[in-house]
């Protein structure tokens, strides 16, 4: 009883220590995006006015918008507003961009939730069964695995609408059109070559990352021990092998969802899916930089959240970790 306690209390400090640190990147991520926006080429208020708007108008409308402001206080005063969960104002639309982005989170986590429910455990499954099985096969998935690996995202998502929705066959659509107040559930058939395009961008990397961690358990003492002891092949694999195969596989998967949320801007883009990704674009296109701001601090919330996931389950998967005083 008292080593769970102690267990829980060396967790539970170096969860408050990681959730500070999360606070503390998210922090200078803003400061970082809030920089980035202010460097795009050109002016929001002459790109929302057109290429005819005379100088007095562009600067009354900075005026208006605050961009005329110094940088610091500009910064400062959107920190203020995001720490009062307002993520400011479309340039473009005029309407609030946490409004208009709610939407568009559901559509993007739609999309990441199918891709990463099919992902991990195919990766986990194919990584598991080529380490084992190692042969022919196992060399014609690596093979497929690193030519996948290669190639660029919006590659991967041409040829599958090439393939499944125009010139072979005409199976699924080839835009993914979601209209406002429908949920991507109401037409399933539309997320499919989406969700497929990054299931392939990413099943690659954690696969041959599981097969590795295999091997390498594989080829331990305590499992050779435990052949020697006669236990079945299967106990073997599941009770020693996989268990401890499977702890860089959880950091690795905190990686590959980081990247689905990363692969979305492409795929979103291919497949005309109203998601953060194709916000994000219309923002830079639009010069909205509120949206830019909004769309990026959301990904970098997400990629934050992702990583203290996978490294809190390696923790406490861990009794060596989770007791001891490495936290």
């Amino acid at each position: 009883m008292v080593a769970v306690r102690s267990a829980r209390g060396h967790f539970g400090r170096w969860l408050a220590r990681r959730l500070a640190l999360g606070v503390v990147i998210l922090l200078a991520v803003t400061l970082l995006v809030f920089l980035a926006t202010q460097a795009l080429p050109s002016n929001p208020s002459q790109t929302i006015l057109g290429r005819n708007a005379t100088p007095a108008a562009v600067a009354a409308l900075n005026h208006k918008l605050g961009l005329d402001k110094p940088i610091v206080t500009q910064y400062l005063h959107w920190l203020g507003r995001l720490l009062r969960g307002h993520f400011g104002v479309s340039l473009a639309t005029g309407q609030p961009v946490g409004s208009l982005l709610s939407q568009r989170i559901v559509n993007s986590l739609t999309l990441l939730f199918f891709a990463a429910l099919i992902a991990l455990p195919l990766s986990f499954f194919l990584g598991t069964i080529t380490a084992v099985r190692r042969g022919p096969f196992d060399r014609v998935l690596l093979l497929i695995a690193v030519v996948l690996s290669a190639l660029p995202d919006f590659v991967i998502a041409i040829t599958l609408v090439i393939l499944f929705a125009t010139v072979v066959f005409t199976i699924f659509p080839g835009v993914a059109l979601v209209p406002p107040g429908t949920s991507p559930l109401d037409n399933p058939n539309e997320l499919v070559l989406p969700v497929m395009t990054l299931v392939l961008l990413n099943v690659p990397y954690l696969y041959r990352l599981v097969r590795a961690s295999m091997i390498d358990v594989l080829g331990s003492e305590y499992v050779a021990m435990a052949r020697l002891k006669g236990m079945p092949p299967r106990i073997v694999i599941v009770r020693h092998a996989l268990r401890n195969a499977l702890l860089p596989a959880i950091q690795g998967s905190g990686i590959v969802l980081g990247w689905l949320l990363g692969s979305v801007v492409v795929v979103e883009n291919v497949f005309q899916y109203p998601g953060l990704g194709s916000a994000l674009t219309n923002g830079v296109y639009n010069r909205d930089l509120p949206v830019i701001q909004g769309v990026v601090l959301v990904f970098a919330i997400g990629i934050v959240l992702f990583n203290l996931t996978a490294d809190a389950l390696t923790i406490w998967l861990t009794p060596k970790l989770r007791t001891g005083s490495d936290l």
